[in-house]
């Protein structure tokens, strides 16, 4: 067996074009380190609807040079058998490490099989690439990102001609395709025939951030504003600039683009202690801010922080449920007509402002790729901080356009005397208190999240909390609206609770909602706390029912 890992090991090395991949490789070769070598040759990194995403370094399991241009030959041609032979792929990358590589990778792949490749001018935020598509024309686009996943992460994001995420069967195919790509060496990779854009197309995304906004609406609200280390910061301060907001105070630890992550464990803004940085800058910031905007690293995610406590000294995060009613409500009030789309695991409350508006509502699979498909899409949301407040500009989770709205929001609400915790204070008592949270367990051996969803679907709970499940659905067999996919949703009496692998993490994920009555604004405290022991209970609940 180690003979045959050597041998798999030697084969890989002799077509690896990477210099640093194969010194890699070939001193665990030398070294005989058959669990490392393991570990790395013990199947393929898996092409799904995220695309690929894994651990930088050599080997089948990793992502490296080769595996990037197995993709890029599968995806051409997967291309031209939908007929697509000289169209054009468009290509984008961040900051991390390898990302221009990679992109470089693609651009000589598919120029090598005949089509037109075109690179962003340099790191750019994912939803310009996600713009670029549809502007361009293009009939597909790659983002090599791997978004807010650690620093020795990297992957590779496939769109097509639409600007919207892969969803099956195309992954499926293209992941066909991939597998049948005999040898690196049959796949052409000129070194130059692809074109490098200008900032042309940066502009046009520019220009189409305005469209988001109200005309004359007030533009007041001060902001202080992490890239986390991404490639956020200068899109969004001249998004912010031609909108005529004040400028955002920077968090200067964090402002630029640093593939290492230096001051963060996760650089996403959900992780403990990812905020602390923007949060001491807040309070150190006069003219006091009226909120802390913060991208992920690609920017296409959004989190918003708000002054709270008795005399505001306090700063919280508002979840990402609490950002999509938000944004919903301020669409509905200024006129918007379309339908509201979120995914499962998103709160209901984004159905029941729909519904009062007389708005049509849709949940979706978890993911973008499925809410961009929302017929007559004019909003949508996850609550992983992800926002489309622009579909026709952008079909994919926007972290730029979403700030500006949800600035413009504060900004209106501030004319007012008011705050986003006022309004949500609102909508509390319009539509009753809606009360997210998460049990989210990361593992380290991918078995223990199949043992917990098989022992939840052999031995199912009968109530969480006390309060019994009064349907449980299994989203493997899909739904009249969803499709099939790994899941458990839970529906209790005044509670819904989902339980899901994480499609780009080792993580499982179970999603929590509660809905508590409240008549008054005087009821919220207690409201509050009700719903803050009902989510306790649920998770303590559940955590033992799954044994994690």
């Amino acid at each position: 067996m180690h003979d045959e890992l050597i041998a798999q090991a030697q084969a890989w090395l002799t077509e690896d074009p990477d210099p640093e991949t194969r010194t890699e490789l070939a001193r665990l070769i030398d070294a005989k380190d058959h669990t490392e070598l393991a570990a790395r040759f013990s199947g393929t990194l898996q092409f799904g609807t995220a695309g690929l995403r894994g651990e930088l370094g050599a080997g089948p399991m990793r992502m490296n040079s080769s595996v990037v241009i197995r993709a890029a030959a599968g995806l051409a041609a997967y291309l031209k058998k939908q007929g697509h032979h000289d169209g054009l792929v468009v290509i984008g990358y961040d900051a991390r490490h390898k990302s221009y590589d990679f992109a470089r990778d693609t651009a000589a792949v598919m120029t090598g099989a005949g089509l037109r490749a075109a690179l962003l001018p340099r790191p750019l935020p994912t939803p310009v690439l996600a713009f670029a598509i549809r502007h361009l024309g293009a009939v597909a686009g790659v983002e090599v990102t791997a978004s807010h996943n650690p620093p020795r992460d990297n992957g590779y994001k496939v769109y097509l001609g639409d600007g919207s995420q892969i969803v099956p069967p195309a992954d499926i195919d293209i992941a066909a395709e991939i597998a049948a790509v005999p040898s690196l060496t049959t796949v052409r990779r000129p070194t130059e025939g692809w074109d490098t854009l200008d900032d042309s197309v940066l502009d046009a995304y520019l220009a189409r951030t305005d469209a988001v906004l109200a005309k004359d609406s007030p533009r007041t609200a001060r902001t202080v504003y992490t890239a986390m280390h991404g490639v956020g910061r200068d899109v969004l301060l001249a998004a912010f600039a031609r909108a005529g907001f004040p400028e955002p105070a920077l968090v200067t630890e964090q402002a630029d683009p640093d593939p290492d992550f230096p001051t963060v464990a996760f650089p996403n803004p959900e992780e403990p202690g990812a905020m602390d940085l923007a949060f001491s800058t807040a309070r150190a910031t006069t003219p006091a801010p009226d909120l802390i905007i913060a991208n992920d690293p690609d920017a296409d995610r959004c989190a918003v922080a708000v002054r709270d406590g008795q005399d505001g000294a306090d700063w919280r995060m508002l979840r990402g449920d609490e950002v999509g009613a938000l944004l919903a409500a301020h669409l509905v009030r200024r006129g918007a007509t379309g339908t509201f789309a979120e995914s499962i695991v998103s709160s209901s409350l984004l159905g029941r402002i729909a519904e009062k508006a007389g708005l049509p509502h849709v949940e979706t699979l978890t993911g973008f790729k499925w809410i961009a498909r929302a017929e007559g899409l004019r909003y949508g949301y996850e609550e992983a901080l992800g926002y489309c407040v622009d579909p026709d500009g952008v079909r994919d989770k926007d972290g730029i356009t979403a700030a500006l709205l949800i600035t413009e929001l504060a900004s209106q609400l501030k004319e007012e005397g008011r705050t986003l915790l006022d309004l949500l204070d609102d909508l509390a008592v319009e539509h009753g208190l809606h009360a997210t949270d998460q049990l989210s367990v990361r593992v380290e051996d991918l078995s223990l999240i199949t043992a917990a969803m098989r022992r939840l679907r052999e031995q199912p709970p009968t109530e969480l909390a006390g309060l019994p499940i009064t349907r449980t659905d299994d989203l493997t067999r899909g739904t009249d609206t969803l499709p099939p996919t790994d899941g458990l949703r839970y529906t209790l009496d005044g509670a819904r609770v989902i339980v899901r692998p994480s499609g780009t993490e080792p993580k499982l994920k179970c999603y929590l909602e509660v809905v508590v009555p409240v008549a008054t604004h005087a009821g919220l405290p207690e409201a509050r706390a009700q719903a803050t022991d009902l989510l306790e209970s649920i998770k303590r609940d559940l955590s033992t029912a799954a044994g994690i």
